[in-house]
């Protein structure tokens, strides 16, 4: 490990993530010069986590104005943010990574750990990303939270999803992005959660914590197996020690960051979760499905680039994983009615995506992060305009009694309208771009993967077209009592915003711009493909348009009930049951740990308590027998003297008589 700040330290700001190519480039990372605006990194960070603290622990004291301080603190983070991005693209290519030393973590003998943050060419794009998008979901909250009791609460819960979100893709080792982790983690628990006077929303709660506390073992596993190989948990230095570890090891460690990240971002088998988190309130699950959690393991698996290219059959799972999660979630999307739900399923096929182009490698990590941040853009655009149908129409998310809607809601109609084209991939906007691309890549990587890639793609223009149809241009299925409106501007905004976003966020490929901007951190391997990228677009698109003509065949030229029907086909069923994936979890993991836990309960009881309790009780019965011998009458004790003397002097008789 080469020093930058010194004499080399087992953790500490040497923890650069660095691609081989960049390293034989002579590329170095350079500490924050003082004065320089890299020197406020730490305030990126420290500003929502100030508002925080205040909005957690002021109480009453911060209703009147503790939304505007929650809205102000990630807007202050996301103009910092973009000027260091300015900043870096002044810079050369070579001099784009900056490291800043916030305080001495641990330091223990020879182990040593600095909290430390790195600005680079991918953390910058999610920190613009987390902070950009969280913002305008904090300002939609002012209005869809104007009626809550506990706002404050709400926004001082939300700036800490941000603090957690930024710690993890700021953080200069593996370390610190393990404390972001755990904090993203929580803060999600609270959110999901935050309406914990219904049953439902406590019971989604504690699923979500569960069952990424499965995926957080493997994140822990894989930061120890790395300190214990490398003796550091620095990004450069595992860089620099992985062309030297052997396969099996890479594997391994590869593997455990690959549950980490299934547990994060809802994908097989750790997906579970993502659906029932839709009852916390809506801004939440814009924030967890744009912008912050479900990215985490994204982001994992292409800063640990240098982990999955020395571990072939780790990469490989990664693809297996992302193949399969995509499928799975638009599968799920197409049997929905809950709007919320249906777009879950939405974003666990995306991430699916995603997983998929980080495990090609150089080839697809450029692509991966493309389609997340143009997926940031729609997903938040389509969460928050279903957030707008839903305050229109009090609170009601069964799409079966909505329809008609848009004339009745034209801004929020016309900005969900942007979303849904984006993410079913019509030409020309962000969505279009950005998939594309991860399909070329699958194809040129595998045609099976490339196959199952472009069938997501159709079932994605299906299941949004539903949503579409439902919701907004079928006929009219309110309950009378229902008197749809307009969401207020502080509503509309941002989602005028998202829209316009989801319409030009493809701009991030013109010239191969994301492409060259991402190179020194991840690398780059262009791929080939059998035929022409044209051809393969045209089929792109022809495979979309089948999709969304066959929602219009089933849903347009036949009745929507309110209801949805009981009997249906053994597919819609298996759909509509999440593909049985909690009955399956169940089976496998839950009632065996059951069967294990009872098991060992049992034989901690009957076994070792056991005979422990039985040694104290015989030695305790044995006690009170003896003790009965005990009388306290000197009568009994003389007695047993004399019976005494008397068998002495009969012994001694019997000897001598012999």
């Amino acid at each position: 490990m080469s020093p930058v700040f010194g004499e080399p330290v087992v953790n500490g700001l040497t923890a650069l993530s660095v691609h081989p190519a960049m390293q034989e480039a002579g590329h170095a990372v350079t500490p924050a010069a003082a004065g320089g605006v890299f020197s406020l990194t730490w305030l990126v960070v420290a500003l929502p986590a100030v508002s925080a603290a205040v909005l957690l622990l002021g109480g009453r004291t911060t209703k009147t104005w503790g939304h505007l301080l929650g809205c102000a603190t990630p807007i202050a983070s996301f103009v910092l943010g973009l000027v260091m991005f300015v900043e870096l693209l002044r810079r050369p290519g070579d001099d784009r990574a900056v490291a800043q030393s916030v305080y001495t973590w641990v330091e223990a003998g020879s182990f040593h750990v600095e909290m430390g943050f790195l600005v680079d060419q991918l953390s910058i794009l999610f920190v613009l990303l987390i902070t950009g998008v969280g913002g305008l979901i904090h300002v939609y909250s002012i209005g869809y939270m104007a009626d809550d009791e506990r706002r404050p609460r709400f926004f001082g819960q939300l700036n800490l999803f941000i603090v957690a979100m930024l710690i993890l893709v700021l953080g200069a080792d593996y370390l610190t992005m393990f404390l972001g982790w755990e904090g993203v983690g929580l803060a999600s628990y609270l959110l999901i959660g935050f309406w914990q006077h219904k049953h439902s929303a406590a019971t989604a709660a504690k699923k979500a914590f569960v069952v990424n506390r499965v995926g957080d073992m493997g994140m822990a596993l894989a930061v120890m197996a790395m300190f214990a190989t490398f003796g550091t948990m620095s990004f450069e230095g595992v860089s620099a020690a992985a062309s030297e570890a052997s396969e099996a090891t890479l594997t391994a460690i590869g593997l455990l960051l690959l549950l980490g990240a299934c547990g994060k971002s809802a994908q097989v088998p750790l997906q579970s979760w993502l659906l029932d988190a839709m009852e916390g309130p809506t801004p939440v699950s814009a924030l967890i499905h744009a912008a912050t959690m479900v990215t985490a393991g994204v982001y994992l698996v292409t800063r640990s680039n240098f982990i999955f290219e020395g571990a072939p059959v780790a990469a490989t799972a990664v693809v297996i994983v992302g193949l399969v999660t995509l499928l799975w979630g638009a599968v799920i999307g197409c049997a929905k009615d809950d709007i919320k739900k249906a777009l879950a399923g939405s974003t666990m096929s995306q991430i699916g995506y995603m997983m998929l182009a980080a495990g090609l490698g150089p080839a697809g990590y450029a692509f991966a992060i493309f389609h997340l941040i143009t997926h940031g853009f729609f997903k938040a655009n389509l969460f928050l305009g279903a957030g707008s149908v839903m305050h229109a129409m009090d609170d009601e998310v069964d799409m079966r009694r909505y329809g008609a809607l848009g004339p009745v809601l034209p801004a929020t109609f016309l900005t969900f309208a942007m979303g849904y084209l984006a993410i079913i991939g019509f030409p020309g906007f962000a969505g279009f771009w950005s998939k594309d691309k991860i399909i070329e890549a699958a194809f040129a990587d595998n045609w099976v993967v490339g196959v199952g890639a472009l069938l997501g793609a159709g079932i994605t223009a299906f299941y949004m077209t539903r949503v579409m149809l439902m919701t907004f241009l079928t006929r009219k299925r309110w309950a009378k009592d229902v008197h749809p409106h307009e969401s207020p501007a502080v509503m509309t905004i941002p989602l005028i915003v998202l829209a316009v976003l989801s319409v030009v966020g493809g701009l991030l490929l013109l010239g191969g711009w994301i492409v060259d901007w991402l190179t020194p951190v991840v690398g780059e391997e262009h791929h080939e493909l059998a035929v022409s990228p044209w051809l393969l677009t045209l089929l792109i698109v022809a495979v979309v348009a089948v999709g969304v003509a066959v929602a219009f065949v089933v849903l347009v030229k036949r009745e929507i009930p309110r209801t949805a029907p009981v009997k249906v086909s053994p597919f819609t069923a298996a759909a509509r049951a999440d593909l049985y994936g909690d009955a399956l979890n169940e089976a496998v993991l839950m009632r065996p740990g059951q069967y294990l836990t009872r098991s060992l309960v049992y034989a901690d009881t009957k076994g070792i308590d056991g005979t422990v309790n039985g040694v104290g009780a015989l030695v305790g019965g044995s006690s009170g027998r003896l003790r009965r011998l005990q009388t306290g009458f000197v009568r009994s004790y003389a007695l047993a003297m004399l019976s005494g003397v008397a068998l002495v002097v009969l012994a001694l008789l019997a000897v001598n008589l012999g």
